[in-house]
């Protein structure tokens, strides 16, 4: 067969050099395979590579050993786009085995005074782009030890922007500040505008005036680059914690009219107001930019959680079948999907979800999220710790990171831990209504510092009045001391410029104590519209109906009980999706 294919190879050389343009006379078959690589013809690329490569086995003197770098390179480069990195890497790697024989060759014919060895490698792939490209199949099978062990072995001074670009990123991953910031450096000295790199730095803690100044020839030397100076501090006060003046500053950018109704400030801006815990705000921003861009992907996991949390279930599960359909290779449509099942409480398909979100980017703050919430739910609380703690290192300004860790020392009675968490985020990020509000929440565990959770949430809600935790919390605190007027009064005064379904149902809890019943079904009724799957505002309007009227009250148990009855396959349908999806999770290894 090979012999075969070498004959047809010399004879069409043979016809080619008679019958073809001048152009193609001086072009051997490896020239050919180049032209169809740099054309994008991977599939006759692997092919024809492939066979060569074979030939070239099986006679060592069929091809220069510079021809069979260059087709072990074009062969791998196939192999890359075929998805099959660990193979691709392979083959990388056997190119850069073949390149130190060159060398080697190479050293002999120049001491001989040969040109033509120069002349040919001026056409060879580049070294430097063959470590590059093995990295790049490390860091997607995520062997990050390795593709940092490549890369390092590039001396400083041959290392392309991308290259440092790379490096920056894994360091920063592996927790190697320092020469992550040294990496993203080298980008922005290169390519001053380099904007993820900037926000890289500013991510490590690196000040903001510092960042600019490495900027600051090339915004004076080029026009309508002005705006660039004020961005960097706007991304300086999200990575400080600073969401006011960051949301601020994102606004004032956002008005000038050159940056009116950019996407990406407008989904930093939601970001920002969402940690602010303007729930209200955020999805507006949100809702802005999906109108701009019906394909926006980055964020949506955020806006998906914000609709879940408040009910919106529906408006959930068709937002992530629309991201579905736009790309299921992005960690976002698997976290809204997990969203969906977690506030349907069903924890199962919400972990395994989250582990699939986790899988496609192991950096996705809100996918590990949604998998410590699942965890933490179903009983898992170390686990859990693992990943709130993790999305802690990636997103140290997040409140919520460290909201669910404090859960998870709560519900395993950790209430010293709880504590030194919370006393810490007040003292790094200051006192404001979030962090506050963390706090009291800690000391309302404890019967001994009720009295300072009482005074850290007035200082709270002194700040924020419309602040819902706050509220929610100081609302409990009064149904503890049983004064429910006073609890009604700041039930009240917090609805008269929100709806929330959480407020509504407690003040319909707190109208009930005192005998209100028309209103407290009223307060159940609308709590229930805003959210129809609250099952407490559902249990309190069953409780009241049944108060109300014990004849149709047992009526209706008697009627419950035959449902009941009734229900047993549903119920055992449910645990045995909940063992489907615990074996879906063992199955991809997501545990």
């Amino acid at each position: 067969m090979l012999a075969v294919f070498s004959s047809m190879l010399t004879e069409t050389f043979n016809w080619t050099r008679f019958n073809k343009p001048l152009f193609y006379s001086k072009m051997n078959v490896v020239d050919h395979v180049r032209d169809m690589a740099a054309t994008g013809l991977y599939s006759n690329v692997r092919l024809l590579s492939s066979l060569l490569l074979t030939m070239s086995n099986n006679n060592p003197d069929l091809f220069s050993p510079a021809q069979k770098y260059q087709l072990l390179v074009y062969h791998a480069d196939a192999i890359f786009y075929d998805k099959e990195y660990r193979n691709a890497a392979c083959k990388y790697s056997m190119a850069l085995q073949q390149k130190k024989v060159l060398n080697k060759t190479s050293k002999v014919r120049t001491s001989t005074g040969g040109a033509a060895a120069n002349i040919q490698a001026q056409g060879m792939p580049s070294e430097i782009e063959v470590k590059y490209k093995i990295a790049e199949c490390y860091t997607i099978l995520k062997l990050d030890k390795d593709a940092i062990a490549v890369l390092d072995g590039i001396p400083s001074r041959q290392r392309t922007p991308k290259i440092n670009m790379m490096l920056a990123n894994l360091y920063k991953k592996a927790g190697q500040e320092r020469s992550a910031v040294t990496s993203y450096k080298e980008v922005l000295r290169q390519c001053p505008l380099a904007l993820d790199a900037i926000i890289g730095l500013l991510s490590l803690s690196v000040k903001g005036a510092e960042v600019a100044s490495m900027t600051m020839d090339v915004i004076q030397s080029l026009p309508n680059l002005d705006w660039l100076s004020v961005w960097i501090k706007a991304y300086a006060f999200i990575h400080a914690g600073d969401n006011q003046r960051a949301i601020n500053t994102i606004c004032s950018l956002e008005k000038k009219s050159l940056l009116r109704d950019n996407v990406d400030l407008l989904v930093s801006l939601a970001d920002v107001h969402f940690r602010a815990g303007d729930t209200k705000n955020a999805i507006l921003k949100f809702e802005q930019a999906q109108m701009l861009d019906p394909y926006l992907i980055k964020g949506m996991d955020v806006y998906g959680y914000l609709m879940a949390r408040e009910g919106h279930l529906e408006d959930v599960e068709v937002l992530g079948g629309r991201l579905f359909n736009i790309s299921d290779q992005h960690a976002e449509p698997w976290v809204i999907s997990g969203c969906h099942s977690f506030y349907s409480k069903r924890y199962s398909r919400a972990l395994y979800l989250g582990a699939k979100a986790i899988q496609l980017n192991s950096n996705s703050v809100q996918a590990l999220l949604l998998k410590g919430a699942a965890l933490r739910n179903m009983g898992r609380v170390q686990e859990a710790i693992i990943h709130f703690r993790e999305a802690m290192r990636l997103a140290p300004c997040r409140l919520d990171c460290y909201e669910g860790l404090i859960d998870c020392y709560l519900a395993s009675n950790g209430i010293r831990e709880a504590m030194g968490m919370a006393n810490n985020i007040y003292k790094t990020l200051g006192a404001n209504a979030q962090t506050l509000t963390i706090l009291a929440t800690v000391c309302l565990e404890d019967p001994v510092t009720q009295e300072k959770a009482k005074a850290l949430l007035d200082k709270a809600l002194a700040q924020r009045p419309d602040y819902t935790k706050a509220v929610v919390k100081k609302a409990e605190l009064l149904n503890r001391e049983q004064k429910y007027e006073e609890g009604i009064a700041l039930l009240r005064n917090a609805l008269a410029n929100q709806s929330d379904c959480v407020l509504h149902r407690m003040l319909g809890d707190f109208l009930v104590a005192v005998n209100d019943y028309q209103e407290a079904m009223d307060q159940y009724s609308i709590a229930l519209s805003l959210d129809p799957n609250d099952q407490k505002s559902l249990e309190g309007m069953q409780k009241m109906e049944k108060e109300e009227s014990p004849t149709d009250a047992t009526v209706e148990l008697d009627g419950d009980d035959m449902e009941g009855s009734g229900e047993e396959g549903d119920l055992e349908g449910s645990d045995s999706e909940a063992a489907q999806w615990a074996d879906q999770e063992q199955w991809f290894g997501m545990q």
